[in-house]
């Protein structure tokens, strides 16, 4: 048993009639539980009780122990001499406030099965506890709690936008500018991605928009992707794989030298010292285990042809009113030089490196909806938020191993709302074992309706 589990039994009014421990024939009539406290001090504010017909308004303790009084030190805190009634399990103490008054008592009575539904969640060994009994819950509550849910994550990353956008001295541009660069990481290379653009400003890429060689030359110098030695020519040819990819090679016998490559370089060595830049070790990208479409060379040259011939990243995105606009906006294809190519220096079949559907979705995901439902927040204009609401309800729901854990037990999302909802679920709520502050666990608990 917790005191978050007693917590809610007084919340609900799920107990049985109070009354004084030190006597039987004293009874409490609770005209109004309180607030619940989430800070230090007692853990409800401003209840309303009635003792043998004298109105007593203050707050609540509540412990499993009445001795947990002491152990917790309220004995010589002057904030807990407020408290009006302690409502305990096990009275095995008399305490008393810092005044040496003597703090009324009641023991918390109630239906023992209750307990043991909260125990069973919470000795689960599943990843999700409530697992055998979610037929238990209607589906329509089900879809309420997830909208509330997926309102809390957007909110969640927007909070943490948010601190980024202060960071940035409250600019829009490079706030979702870095917001951006991240996420074309996609989980593996979004800290590497995040690093680069922290280390280059927006406004100099801005200052050569037109030209996509010089921003290419900015992000992949940046990377450190420029520093390696120019290769040596050789009249020797080199096998391609089956998958269109050079595997192991020897720099000594690749063909001959990489003329894009060594023009990117020297285009670089000019505009690090013109603008004093510092690129990060080439070390922090992954490449294993990832696809070759998916290396970090080819999102960075796709990242460049979105940021070419663009005067603003954000104006872009609040201009973007539909999902079709936004998609279209991310699905670029990286300049000529990649189609032959997944790495520099390294030769490939043809093959023409566009930005795919899933990727352009979870851009939309995970940058363009917080950001917007952010901005919508600031600028106090709900329709931003809606919107931002709109593109997730829009887009098909994610394709991951939480979704699909989910979907086996029943719960299956309608759309990306509803997918990021069940992602917010387990990692904060079931992870933690909050079952108590879930409401589907809740009314697996108490039959509580579910009333969102």
């Amino acid at each position: 048993m917790t005191e978050d589990f007693l917590h809610h039994i007084w919340m609900n009014g799920l107990y049985w009639p109070l009354y004084m421990a030190d006597s039987c024939s004293t009874g409490i009539e609770v005209l109004r539980c309180g607030e619940r406290n989430s800070n230090s001090g007692p853990d409800f504010f401003n209840a309303l009780i009635r003792v043998d017909g004298i109105l007593l308004a203050g707050n609540i303790e509540i412990h499993i122990n009445s001795s947990d009084w002491y152990r917790h030190g309220h004995h010589t805190d002057r904030a807990y001499d407020s408290v009006i009634l302690q409502l305990v399990v096990n009275d095995d103490a008399e305490v008393k406030r810092t005044t040496g008054d003597t703090v009324p008592t009641a023991i918390l009575c109630f239906d023992p099965g209750l307990r043991e539904n909260y125990n069973h969640l919470l000795k689960n060994e599943s990843l999700i506890a409530c697992r055998s009994l979610m037929n238990f819950v209607d589906s329509k509550a089900t879809r309420q709690w997830l909208e509330r849910l997926a309102i809390m994550r957007i909110s969640e990353k927007a909070h943490r936008i948010r601190e980024i956008w202060h960071m940035n001295n409250r600019c829009w541009e490079e706030t979702i500018y870095q917001q951006l660069a991240r996420n074309f990481g996609f989980s593996l290379n979004n800290a590497a991605f995040e690093m680069v653009a922290r280390s280059l400003p927006y406004k100099y890429l801005l200052r050569h928009r037109d030209s996509l060689f010089r921003i290419e030359a900015l992000l992949f110098g940046q990377a450190g992707m420029l520093d390696e030695q120019p290769l040596k020519a050789s009249c020797h040819r080199t096998p391609v794989l089956s998958s269109g990819f050079i595997g192991s090679i020897d720099p000594a016998v690749t063909g001959r030298y990489d003329e894009h490559y060594l023009l990117l370089r020297r285009e670089y060595a000019f505009l690090k010292r013109k603008y004093d830049l510092r690129p990060i070790e080439k070390h922090l990208w992954r490449f294993l285990r990832l696809r070759p479409a998916n290396f970090p060379t080819v999102r960075i040259a796709q990242f460049a042809v979105l940021l070419h011939n663009r005067n603003s990243i954000m104006s872009t995105v609040l201009d973007c009113r539909d999902l079709k606009s936004i998609i279209s906006l991310f699905r670029v294809s990286a300049a000529g030089y990649w189609d032959t190519r997944f790495l520099f220096n390294r030769p490939s079949v043809r093959k023409t490196k566009s930005l795919g559907i899933f990727a352009a979705r979870s851009l939309v995901i995970n940058t363009v909806a917080p950001v917007l439902y952010l901005y919508g927040k600031y600028r106090q204009n709900e329709e931003y938020c809606n919107r931002a609401l709109g593109f997730l309800r829009e887009l098909p729901p994610e394709t991951n191993s939480i979704v699909a854990g989910w979907a086996i037990l029943g719960v299956k999302p309608e759309s990306a709302l509803h997918s990021q909802a069940l992602l917010h679920l387990r990692n904060e709520f079931c992870n933690y074992r909050k079952c108590l502050d879930c409401r589907l666990g809740s009314y697996i608990i108490f039959r509580i309706p579910i009333d969102i």
